[in-house]
C-alpha cells in the first residue's frame, strides 16, 4: 500500500476534532455529537463562508444503512427549496463520508423551552406558540408535497431565529415515499423520539405524513403547556402511555387555552391517523381560523368530536340528501294503502 492510501486511511478511521481540516473546510468547534455522528460548525476555506459539517463516528462508516441515510439526508436537503428547510450542499469530491450543511443562526426550541421551564413558565406565550407552529406546518407541507417524511420532528430538530423564523434540521430519518425500505440488523430501528413518536411509529408501521403532523402536535400541546403530551418513567412507559389513553387536557395545565385551541391538540393528537389532519395546510387553517373550529362539547368527555368541520357538513349535507329518498319511501307506503 502506498504511503498516499495508508495516510488516506488513517485520516478516514481517525475521529475528528475542532481544528482539523477536512477538505477545504476548518471544524471551528463541536455543535453536537450523536451516536452516530458529530455535527461541527465549519469554515469554508475556499470562500470564507461558515457552514455546518456532519461527519459519521468511523465505526460507523462501513454501516449500508448509515451509508443509505446520508445520502438520503443529502438529496432531500439539496432537493427541497424552502426558507423553513436546512440546506445540504454537494458538487465537490471528499475525501470521506460526510455532510456540509447550510449554518443556521439562532438557538433549537427545546433551548428556548428549556429557558421558559427554568425561568418558572409554563410554556411559551400561546401567540407565539401558535406563530412557530404555523411556520413549522408551511416548512412540513412543502416537505409533504415533495414526498418526504420527516418522523423525528422535535424540539431539537427545530432551529429558532431572532424573529422567531424556523429551520427544521436533520433528516437523518426522514423517508422519501419513492425510497425502497432500509433495514440492518445492527441499526437500531428510527422510530423517532419518545415524546414525539406517533402511535403507528410505536407499532413499528413506517409512518407517513401524518406521523409528523402528530409530532407536530406534541410539540405545539408542550409550547402551550410547558410539558409533553404524555410523560412516564421511562421511554417504553411514555411509548405505551399513547397507545391506550388521550393526552390529558391541555386547559387543565394552563386555563388561558381557548376550546378551539384544545380542540385543534385533540385533532392532530389523534391515536388513529384517519382521524388526524391528514395535511400541514388543514392544521394551519384551523390555527389561523379559530373561531370556525367547532367545539362540541368540553374536551374528550362532550358531545361527539368529529375530525374536521368539513366532514361535519359532510354529513350534514349527507342527511339533507336523504330527506327527498324518505319522503318517497313515505308517499310510496301511503299509496300501496
Amino acid at each position: 500500500m502506498k504511503d498516499s492510501e495508508i495516510a488516506m486511511l488513517c485520516e478516514v478511521t481517525s475521529e475528528l476534532a475542532a481544528g482539523d481540516v477536512l477538505d477545504h473546510y476548518r471544524l471551528d468547534a463541536v455543535v453536537a455529537r450523536g451516536g452516530m455522528s458529530t455535527l461541527f460548525r465549519a469554515t469554508d476555506l475556499c470562500d470564507g463562508r461558515r457552514v455546518a459539517v456532519k461527519v459519521p463516528h468511523p465505526e460507523m462508516e462501513a454501516d449500508p444503512v448509515l451509508v443509505e441515510r446520508f445520502r438520503r439526508e443529502e438529496e432531500i436537503g439539496q432537493e427541497l427549496d424552502h426558507p423553513g428547510i436546512v440546506k445540504t450542499y454537494d458538487g465537490e469530491e471528499r475525501s470521506r463520508r460526510y455532510l456540509v450543511i447550510e449554518w443556521v443562526e439562532g438557538r433549537l426550541l427545546r433551548a428556548i423551552l428549556n429557558e421558559r421551564g427554568r425561568n418558572g413558565g409554563r410554556g411559551l406565550p400561546i401567540d407565539r406558540a401558535v406563530k412557530l407552529t404555523l411556520a413549522i406546518c408551511d416548512a412540513l407541507d412543502t416537505m409533504h408535497k415533495h414526498g418526504v417524511v420527516h418522523r423525528d420532528l422535535k424540539p431539537e430538530n427545530i432551529m429558532v431565529d431572532g424573529e422567531d423564523r424556523i429551520k427544521i434540521v436533520d433528516f437523518g430519518i426522514a423517508l422519501k415515499e419513492d425510497a425502497r425500505r432500509i433495514t440492518h440488523a445492527s441499526v437500531t430501528p428510527a422510530l423517532g423520539t419518545p415524546d414525539y413518536i406517533s402511535p403507528e411509529q410505536v407499532k413499528g408501521q413506517r409512518g407517513d405524513q401524518r406521523s409528523d403532523i402528530y409530532a407536530l402536535g406534541a410539540m405545539l400541546y408542550e409550547m402551550l403547556t410547558g410539558q409533553p403530551p404524555f410523560t412516564g418513567s421511562n421511554p417504553l412507559a411514555v411509548m405505551n402511555e399513547r397507545l391506550l389513553n388521550d393526552p390529558k387536557p391541555a386547559r387543565g395545565l394552563n386555563p388561558e387555552i381557548s376550546p378551539e385551541i384544545e380542540e385543534i391538540l385533540f385533532r392532530a393528537l389523534e391515536r388513529d391517523p384517519r382521524h388526524r389532519y391528514s395535511t400541514p395546510h388543514e392544521m394551519a387553517w384551523e390555527l389561523e381560523h379559530p373561531e370556525l373550529v367547532g367545539v362540541e362539547g368540553i374536551g374528550r368527555t362532550g358531545a361527539r368530536r368529529y375530525p374536521f368541520p368539513s366532514l361535519r357538513k359532510m354529513l350534514l349535507y349527507a342527511g339533507l340528501a336523504l330527506v327527498p329518498m324518505l319522503l318517497f319511501v313515505v308517499m310510496l307506503l301511503m299509496a300501496k294503502r
